[in-house]
């Protein structure tokens, strides 16, 4: 507490400045003001100069807003604006131009092909006069707009009447307006574009209302120029309120001596015009104006001149506004009247004024001294507020007791702006909503200096009892039952049916009856119930804190208040959690269909983000060798998730049949059939050859003997032909040139092949030319109708934004039996295999295409890298592995450990866990795969623990580890 004796503020300030007040009078009574006559010169000569430069900033003052306003519109769409709608579909930044600039009485552009766009506010009656504008409009907009194109464009001129909330209350056609007026040939537009920067026009008359004045231009781009205009008169008000004697006086000229503005109208001047020199029938005027120009003026002439039978204070001053040309300010002060009195009294007022300075300021200094301490200890601390510097302490004592209460109220208000912040820096740096509600409820007890509370959840009608405290401290959320808006304590229900915070006492036995006796033992507490409402208004939580004592009205409103600002971070938190559940499922909902659709693949896409998740905790792991650094953050686990499940995407792309080849000739079915029906065809031409032998007259029994043999070289070629349509590992040139001289055996077609078949398939055969029938055809072809040929749309250029590098085959697929019987290795053709291989270019096609978050960028990298090589040999874009990221580089191995040892692939049998490593090996030895993280998935025991979760017991042998980690890569 502050002992010291203090009074009000009030009291200190009716004694000091009394008394001050009191001396000044004793000793100024019936003295007037004189000054001697040097020093009224010297004063008024100073006045001048000042007067000077406040006229420059005056001047500044009215033009600064109004070149502010056109640059403003010069750097605006509107400027770019083609069409009359989009033009006055910008007017708010117009209107607000033109607020900001009191001295504008109008604004607009002048495009290059002489379109026109003018908007001017209707300040008064007079104004919507000379428009002859409705009622209630408040702006007016004149348009000339080009319609149609070259020389049989013509102007269009528009005039809209607006409110003033810019709504068109008026429009009508003037043809008359949009033929006369050009802005090129305005003085304006070219000033505008000879200058290339912002001008100001000398005065001229307006078009717009016969008025004098002068313009603000800026070109804006594309031979567009913005202007505004500004009427003289606004100058010559300023000059007049800048009298100093009632006879004094003041003008603005130009370079040639023109009259600009003045402080004064002459009768024969009406309008915003000054008019010229002559008119004002001022001598001292017409000799000051022959003095601009000569040698001296541009820096500033002061002088006495005669003019007219008296003697004048005269000065020239030169004024240089910003974006215009110099201007030149007379100034004229009649000697007699600033020096009537002065002669009278100049040495009485020199001793006086001395007097009344020595005896003024050391009164004047120690009581400033006095008031001033505590009030800077004030700013001092508001400033450290301000840096929201909290550190240093705060301590203010005054005998003001005004200033004492104010020192208490800064440093309760610093203490709540900390707290608030303290509060605000909590939410916004945790992102698990598991750990922000413990540190929220700490936080809501700490302000409102409780003891013990809850922090229900809601949902529905539901409360659940998330996080809980003790008098102790204790996390104590266990205890607390969940329960109902109708069946907890009353305080609760009006708190949420009002949305605002309540307070009252409340016994333990309510308090037990609703399950929280637990948390204050005290027979009666003080408990406050706040509400935690979304921006739905919904109710989303509730905060129940219990006090020994009443909480007061402003601890109540600030526990309030954070309440909304937690309610905010709890609705962030669902919303971000719902988004990313949402986003999980879709991605997974995605893999699982592209698993669904070929029961050769089943599960892969599940089970490759498990194993590649497993790899990266490994790394993570380690802490010697090369990744004993290695380290992911939350953002890095999301992202290496996203990518493993979205993986292999561009399956959805791939056709079932190609993924599903099993044969050689399969497509939508095996074609090993129609071969096999040409076979049968030669068996039975063999029997019909023999029965038409023995008819003929053929001894039947070497007959017979031919047929046999020709039914046994049939039946050993198809044979063969069927076992070439399994694929192998290899074919040797023998088998392949076996094939290819059964394939040249013919078979007799008699049936038209063009009869019941599809347009898609008719196109291709009309590249063929019709054979009569019957036919002489090869047992096994290559047609030209078997060739599918690759479209525009299923090239991808060298030059492609992703990068791929692929040897893309002519032709998308070929269907040819030759062509595909004589597949030397597997089942797939050379175009089948690309088009199997190009579901990894739709991969990174198509996740290249999502907007992903930047925490998510490294998505489509990661994804899209498994099928790439340590050696540059991989595809799509033949990456070498110093450009893959690790995580890629993990993806690859994931990938093809899991293809190797899937057991749901019905085309192949699953390799056992020693054979997958070996092949594994093999890659590594070849530099297909990254040798450090080779030697990691094996070191760390991630294969096994793999087996052991996804593999078949019969899979799972033993692997000498030893024998494959360390060893070098061979090429």
């Amino acid at each position: 507490m502050n002992k010291h004796r203090s009074y009000p503020l009030h009291v200190y300030l009716w004694a000091l400045f009394g008394s001050l007040v009191l001396l000044v009078c004793a000793l100024t009574a019936g003295i007037n003001f004189l000054m001697t006559k040097s020093a009224l010169e010297a004063n008024a000569s100073e006045a001048r100069h000042r007067l000077s430069r406040e006229t420059l900033d005056d001047v500044e003052a009215l033009l600064g807003p109004a070149q502010l306003a056109v640059r403003l519109i010069a750097h605006s769409s509107l400027a770019e604006a083609t069409t009359v709608s989009e033009r006055l579909a910008r007017l708010p930044l117009v209107r607000d131009a033109l607020d900001t600039s009191p001295v504008l009485q109008s604004l607009y552009v002048g495009y290059g092909d002489g379109e026109f766009f003018f908007v001017r506010p209707l300040r008064d009656d007079a104004e919507r006069a000379l428009y002859q504008a409705p009622r209630g409009a408040s702006f007016v907009v004149r348009s000339v707009e080009r319609e149609g194109v070259g020389e049989a464009a013509r102007k269009v001129g528009q005039i809209y009447f607006l409110a003033d909330s810019l709504s068109v209350i008026h429009a009508a056609a003037i043809p008359e307006f949009a033929n006369n007026y050009d802005p090129r040939a305005r003085p304006w537009y070219r000033s505008a574009m000879a200058a290339g920067t912002m001008v100001r026009t000398e005065p001229y008359t307006f078009f717009s209302d016969r008025d004098s004045g002068a313009s603000l231009a800026m070109p804006a781009g594309d031979n567009t120029v913005v202007g505004g205009d500004f009427r003289l008169n606004a100058l010559g008000q300023m000059l007049a309120i800048k009298k100093t004697t009632p006879r004094s006086m003041l003008a603005l000229v130009d370079q040639q001596g023109r009259l600009i503005a003045i402080d004064r109208k002459a009768d024969s001047v009406g309008g915003s015009s000054p008019g010229e020199i002559g008119d004002y029938g001022m001598p001292v005027l017409d000799k000051l104006v022959a003095r601009v120009g000569q040698p001296g003026a541009a820096t500033g002439l002061q002088e006495t001149l005669a003019a007219g039978g008296e003697s004048w204070y005269t000065t020239i001053d030169r004024l240089t506004p910003s974006g215009g040309k110099s201007l030149y300010l007379l100034s004229a002060i009649p000697q007699d009247e600033l020096l009537q009195s002065a002669t009278r009294q100049a040495l009485t007022e020199i001793g006086v004024s001395a007097l009344i300075l020595l005896l003024s300021l050391p009164v004047i200094w120690f009581a400033a001294r006095f008031v001033a301490r505590p009030l800077q200890s004030l700013a001092r601390e508001a400033d450290a507020t301000r840096r929201f510097d909290f550190v240093q302490p705060f301590v203010i004592r005054s005998r003001v007791s005004e200033l004492n209460e104010l020192g208490v109220r800064m440093d309760d208000m610093r203490r709540t702006i900390q707290r608030f912040l303290s509060v605000m820096q909590t939410v916004s740096a945790e992102t698990r909503l598991e750990d922000l509600l413990p540190k929220l409820l700490r936080e809501m007890l700490t302000a409102a200096g409780s003891h013990s509370g809850v922090l229900y959840l809601v949902d529905e009608a539901a409360m659940r009892g998330e996080v809980a405290f003790d008098r102790e401290g204790r996390e104590v959320a266990a205890t607390i039952a969940s329960t109902t808006l109708a069946e907890t304590v009353p305080l609760i229900r009006t708190a949420a049916a009002d949305g605002t915070a309540r307070a009252q006492w409340l016994t333990h036995v309510t308090l037990a009856d609703a399950g929280l006796g637990g948390l204050t033992p005290a027979a009666a507490c003080h408990a406050a119930a706040i509400p935690l409402i979304n921006h739905q208004r919904d109710l989303v939580g509730m905060i129940l804190i219990f006090r020994d004592t009443p909480m007061e009205e402003a601890q109540l409103a600030f526990v309030n208040t954070l309440a909304n600002l937690c309610a905010g971070a709890l609705e962030v938190q669902a919303l971000t959690r719902a988004q990313r559940d949402l986003f999980d499922a879709f991605i997974k909902l995605l893999a699982g269909a592209i698993d669904a659709k070929s029961p050769h693949t089943g599960g892969h896409c599940a089970r490759v983000p498990e194993l590649t998740k497993m790899f990266a905790r490994a790394a993570c792991d380690a802490r010697e060798g090369p990744y004993g650094t290695f380290s992911l953050d939350d953002s890095q686990w999301e992202a290496l998730h996203v990518a493993a499940w979205l993986h292999d995407c561009g399956k959805v792309t791939t056709p079932e049949y190609v993924i599903d080849k099993a044969t050689k000739l399969e497509t939508l079915y095996d074609r090993i059939h129609e071969v096999r029906m040409r076979f049968e065809v030669l068996k039975r031409d063999a029997e019909i050859a023999c029965l038409r032998g023995v008819a003929a007259g053929d001894d039947p029994q070497a007959a017979r003997a031919r047929r046999d043999a020709a039914l046994r070289e049939l039946d050993d070629d198809f044979a063969f032909v069927a076992g070439c349509n399994i694929g192998g590992e290899t074919m040797a040139e023998a088998d392949r040139d076996r094939l290819r001289a059964i394939g040249a055996r013919t078979w007799l077609r008699t049936l038209d092949d063009r009869l019941g078949i599809s347009y898609e398939e008719r196109t291709r055969k009309a590249r063929l030319p019709v054979v009569p029938l019957p036919a002489v055809e090869p047992l096994l072809a290559d047609r030209a109708d078997h060739v599918i040929e690759r479209g525009p749309r299923d090239v991808i250029p060298r030059d492609n934004p992703w990068g791929f590098r692929l040897d893309t085959p002519a032709n998308l697929y070929d269907r040819g039996e030759l062509h595909n019987l004589l597949v030397a290795r597997g089942t797939l053709s050379a175009e089948e295999r690309f088009k199997i291989e190009d579901h990894i270019v739709q991969t990174q096609i198509m996740l290249s295409r999502l907007p992903f978050p930047k925490h998510l960028r490294q998505v489509p990298e990661i994804a899209g890298g498994h099928h790439e090589k340590m050696d540059g040999t991989g595809y799509p874009r033949g990456l070498r592995g110093d450009e893959m990221s690790p995580l890629a580089r993990m993806m690859a191995i994931a990938d093809i450990f899991e293809a190797l040892t899937a057991v749901d692939r019905p085309y192949k049998r699953p390799k056992s866990l020693s054979q997958a490593v070996e092949i594994l090996y093999q890659l590594k030895r070849k530099q297909h795969i990254d040798p450090e993280l080779f030697d990691l998935f094996l070191t760390s025991g991630v294969y096994r623990q793999y087996a052991e979760r996804f593999m078949a017991p019969e899979q799972i042998d033993e692997v000498d580890v030893g024998r494959y980690v360390g060893e070098g890569v061979v090429i």
